[in-house]
């Protein structure tokens, strides 16, 4: 009955003990194995935080950008910038989050995991030992009761055998019966043994199969349950930490958008407009220029001989003093101090911003003596308190540094009232005149207003010249009185040819030729050579067989050919 128990239940329960074992095993494994893998997603996030904020770094504006935040697109990729750096900081926490809340939490549960399990399958061994030990003294037992009752049996036999011979005598049947007697008893001695530790095996082995082992393959199973309840809790905290920064997550992207829709074209053209704007004044109409007046001319010999050699020593003596023309060259040094290398917006800018700095400069100046001032009444009212004139020489100093601020913050102005001043004035548009056309009426050269002059003696980078515009207007007379002569000296005479040209030059910059013998030329346009610059600042260009004139050498980028230079 028992044995069949056994069998039908717990035939294979060694077996079985032996794979919940493996089975317990693979699941501690499985709960090491999925914390390395939240080990190495924490590492991919502090990677991609990383580049991300080196990505945001290293497109953040240098210093020298600064200039660049003025613009609403400029200021809104800089915004993107600081939003990605947040950015990365979110994916920095879930990084720290899943070291602290999973990858911490379950290797620490992993080793209590392991302890527990060796206890339980600790005592389930030490029960299959017991149980075992049981059943190896049952079968010791059963086979003694066995053997007794062999040993009765042939005891009894012996003494039956003795007694049925009369030959023998009748102490040896006596002795044969005494000794079947002992066998007998020593039989049922073993039998009452083996009965006892049957019973008693039967009841060890009953609660063996149904209290000790239930008791700990239901702890095993326990301890299974709350193994795979921590790992769906580990997959839900995955999710968690993702699901936590989300919203700044989306915060950072709502940024870059508003970021991206506080972008303003206009407002940014018209801070190119407002950075480039140079103050210089747009060309006038251009007047009819009467060739056929010319011909009524004549123009002697000797006169033009002696115009072109006055031209030549014109220009060789003009170039003594340079800043008599209109135009001088770009000063390749440090920019000067009253910032005449500019346009004259912007150099008007820049002198408004210089005087505000040295306002600032000064009221910090004055609040530092309206303080001190109010230090040395409480020191005279209190003389415990400090010394009056402790206070006399920082007085002096802060008295001596505003009357310094003051001198410079006049001479900016003065240098600001003068850029407003030649500033153009778009209601009176100059008008370009013709050097042939006023030399063929013999009207003498027509001194220009103010705005004009102001144009006249700017160069390309704004800076202007200390003469009058009458003496350059007198120096570019004299120029073109040679050029006017030639001109009419080629109708006179045809086979007067014009003068060969020694290379080309390409227009840094617009010139408006307003002056007689100067050319009007455009950006980027390219002209013939035919004399370069003599030391005046002035270089004679062609534009075709009936236009030439002197532009400013600052303005041009000359190539000669080979032959011009080797001459």
């Amino acid at each position: 009955m028992v044995e069949e128990k056994m069998g039908g239940c717990w035939s294979q329960t060694k077996d079985q003990f032996d794979n919940l074992e493996k089975h317990t095993q693979w699941g501690i494994d499985f709960v090491e194995k999925y914390t390395k893998f939240v080990k190495e997603r924490s590492e991919i996030e502090l990677n991609y935080a990383r580049q991300i904020r080196n990505l945001s770094k290293k497109y953040q504006p240098k210093k020298k950008e600064e200039d660049e935040n003025k613009y609403t697109w400029c200021r809104a990729f800089h915004s993107t910038l600081n939003e990605l750096n947040d950015y990365a900081g979110q994916h920095e926490l879930i990084a720290e989050n899943m070291m602290s809340q999973i990858i911490a939490e379950l290797t620490r549960y992993a080793q209590e995991i392991k302890t527990e399990r060796k206890s339980h399958f600790h005592d389930g061994r030490k029960a299959q030992q017991q149980i075992e030990a049981s059943w190896k003294q049952l079968e010791l037992c059963k086979r003694k009761f066995e053997r007794d009752c062999k040993e009765a049996d042939r005891a009894q036999q012996y003494f039956e055998k003795l007694d049925a011979d009369i030959n023998v005598t009748k102490a040896d049947v006596e002795k044969a019966r005494q000794q079947a007697q002992m066998r007998h008893q020593m039989a049922s001695d073993s039998k009452n043994e083996y009965s006892s530790y049957l019973q008693k095996f039967n009841q060890e082995q009953n609660e063996h199969y149904y209290t000790i082992i239930p008791n700990i393959f239901q702890k095993i199973q326990a301890m299974e349950e709350k193994r795979i309840e921590r790992m769906g809790e580990s997959l839900k905290t995955f999710a968690e930490v993702d699901r936590q920064i989300l919203p700044i997550i989306g915060k950072c992207l709502d940024g870059i958008t508003e970021a991206a829709e506080s972008i303003e074209p206009k407002n940014d053209s018209s801070q190119v407009i407002e950075s480039y704007k140079s103050g210089f004044e747009p060309p006038g109409d251009v007047e009819f220029e009467d060739y056929g007046q010319a011909m009524k001319r004549t123009v002697s010999e000797t006169s033009l001989t002696n115009s072109r050699s006055d031209n030549k020593a014109d220009r060789s003596s003009k170039g003594k003093s340079k800043t008599l023309w209109p135009f001088i060259k770009k000063n390749k040094g440090s920019n000067p101090e009253d910032f005449s290398h500019l346009p004259p917006e912007q150099r008007r800018k820049k002198l408004q911003a210089k005087i505000d700095d040295i306002n600032k400069d000064i009221q910090k100046e004055m609040d530092q003596r309206d303080a001190l001032t109010k230090m040395k009444e409480v020191y005279i009212k209190n003389p415990q308190m400090g010394d009056p004139n402790s206070v006399d020489p920082r007085l002096a100093e802060i008295a001596h540094n505003i009357e310094k601020l003051q001198a410079e913050a006049q001479k900016f102005e003065g240098w600001l009232a003068e850029v407003e001043g030649r500033m153009p004035v778009k209601s009176d548009p100059p008008r370009r005149t013709s050097a042939l056309y006023e030399t063929q009426n013999s009207t003498p050269p027509t001194t220009t207003n103010n705005n004009n002059c102001a144009q006249d003696r700017e160069s390309p980078d704004g800076s202007y010249t200390e003469e009058p515009s009458s003496e350059v207007q007198s120096e570019v007379q004299s120029k073109v009185q040679p050029e006017t002569a030639e001109s009419g000296d080629e109708f006179d005479d045809p086979d007067e040819e014009m003068l060969p040209t020694i290379g080309t030059c390409k227009a840094l910059y617009q010139f408006e030729g307003v002056n007689e013998g100067t050319i009007s030329v455009t950006e980027g346009e390219l002209l013939y050579v035919i004399e370069e610059d003599k030391g005046d600042g002035w270089t004679r260009v062609r534009r075709n067989e009936e236009e030439e004139g002197y532009v400013p050498t600052s303005y041009v980028e000359v190539f000669l050919d080979s032959n011009a230079k080797d001459s």
